[in-house]
């Protein structure tokens, strides 16, 4: 499994470096392609952990984050991702279920400063425009 691939974007001479996590395969690989075919530098990760380690590493422009997954919470995250790069931008995303039950993970990140949040299921089309909203401001 190929948890790390990349490919080049300049726009008005600006490389945008997004970190996508998410620990369902299938999501993971969706986001990361749409958003190669795009242009932009995408390194994905199947679990929070492992995100966090190529974070460190290189801090990325943009962390597009899902919020439930095994382990390491996006809530856990993005609190750690606000510690180490204040100023990155976040995009979470979630489709409502909870580890302890129905809970309401994306107002969470909201409150933790994210730039915005996408619902699952979501369309190729808002996922494009959140991210290029997100990396123009």
């Amino acid at each position: 499994m190929k948890e790390i691939l990349s490919c080049f974007k300049c726009s008005n001479d600006i490389m945008n470096s997004i970190l996508v996590v998410d620990d369902e395969q299938p999501v993971c690989d969706m986001i990361k392609d749409m958003l190669e075919s795009e242009g932009y530098e995408i390194t994905s990760s199947l679990s929070a952990d492992k995100a966090l380690s190529f974070f460190k590493e290189s801090p990325h422009d943009l962390v597009i984050t899902d919020m439930v997954m095994p382990e390491t919470t996006g809530i856990d995250l993005i609190m750690r991702v606000r510690e180490i790069a204040p100023k990155t931008k976040i995009l979470a995303i979630s489709g409502g279920g909870g580890i302890n039950g129905r809970f309401d993970y994306l107002a969470v990140a909201e409150l933790l400063g994210a730039q915005s949040i996408l619902k699952k299921p979501f369309t190729m089309s808002d996922l494009r425009s959140r991210v290029k909203d997100i990396l123009a401001a």
